[in-house]
């Protein structure tokens, strides 16, 4: 783990957040899906950006056993999925905070989650 693979991590997170955040929203407010649900979709479309950047920007990683790494990927954030729903229920239970607010919070949360597992697991 280096600092710069901790900004390019970032950097990565960012497009994965703007795939994140618009598709929640759009499912959200324009097809009027559940918000819980709205989040996994836009939460899942963004961890598969993620992992193909990160595999390639990020760590470099020329693994050939993209199913497997895939999985272990998948694994660290469906973790993390986890930690994002139950935190961002919590929250939305016991504050008054935004549900936008909220789910940026939980955001940054998870993303050291991830970038810590990630780059000892699935890119080591």
């Amino acid at each position: 783990m280096t600092l710069f693979q901790f900004i390019k991590f970032g950097l990565v997170g960012t497009t994965g957040l703007t795939i994140d955040f618009t598709t929640t929203w759009f499912f959200k407010e324009k097809l009027k899906v559940n918000k819980y649900v709205a989040n996994a979709i836009g939460f899942s479309l963004g961890t598969v950006n993620n992992y193909f950047l990160n595999k390639h920007f990020t760590f470099q990683n020329t693994d050939t056993h993209i199913a497997e790494q895939f999985l272990r990927f998948a694994l660290i954030s469906f973790v993390g999925f986890g930690l994002n729903v139950g935190m961002l229920y919590w929250l939305q239970r016991n504050t008054k905070l935004n549900f936008y607010v909220s789910k940026g919070l939980v955001t940054v949360l998870v993303f050291f989650w991830n970038f810590t597992a990630n780059s000892l697991y699935t890119f080591s």
